[in-house]
């Protein structure tokens, strides 16, 4: 039997894949989550063998979640659910050690096999999912891409500063580089435009 936590703010496809999984496989869903917050304190609370985890969510998004929860338990097992494979994010998740993506069309019972390779220490990656990530053309560094994914949440330059544990003269740095890169006057400027490039 595995266990799971699941985490989407998407409360009908939650529900449906808290009903469904358990039909499928052998498979124990622990607790559900409607934001990353939420999935960092379950997942800690309840050491599933497996989080499901949405990559967009309200507050803290999937992979602020997953950083966080890599922090306090560095072994943990994460299977990343998404709608769109940014160009950076599937290579920023690897990069936090998330062993599984796998897109939010898929059916319950190939979620329910992938859940089985990764807690069987495999890892997956759908190919709808890959061949969207690898084509990166975005210019903006990792630490680029981080402020401006927060700017675009409205915060500050010295919110930015204090949540990403960065200097506000280095956010101002990056928030510069990031506007010149994408021809923009503003930081929000540039943020809508790196997101409707799918760069964030």
């Amino acid at each position: 039997m595995t266990t799971v936590v699941l985490a989407d703010d998407e409360v009908l496809l939650r529900k449906a894949l808290a009903a469904l999984l358990p039909l499928e496989g052998e498979i124990t869903v622990l607790a559900e989550a409607a934001d990353g917050a939420e999935a960092v304190e379950a997942t800690l609370r309840h050491r599933p063998d497996v989080l499901v985890i949405d990559l967009e969510m309200p507050g803290v998004d999937g992979l602020g979640a997953v950083a966080e929860i890599r922090r306090a338990r560095p072994g943990q097992v994460i299977l990343m659910l998404t709608r769109h494979a940014r160009p950076g994010v599937l290579r920023k998740a690897l990069k936090l050690g998330v062993q599984g993506f796998v897109s939010k069309a898929a059916e319950p019972a190939h979620i329910t096999s992938v859940i089985a390779a990764l807690h069987d220490g495999k890892r997956w990656i759908d190919p709808d999912v890959s061949a969207r990530a690898v084509i990166d053309d975005c210019p903006l560094t990792d630490r680029e891409t981080d402020v401006l994914r927060v700017t675009g949440e409205g915060y500050s330059v010295a919110d930015i500063a204090a949540r990403l544990h960065l200097a506000e003269g280095t956010v101002r740095n990056y928030l510069s580089n990031a506007m010149q890169k994408t021809q923009t006057r503003t930081r929000h400027e540039a943020a809508r435009y790196a997101r409707e490039h799918d760069w964030l």
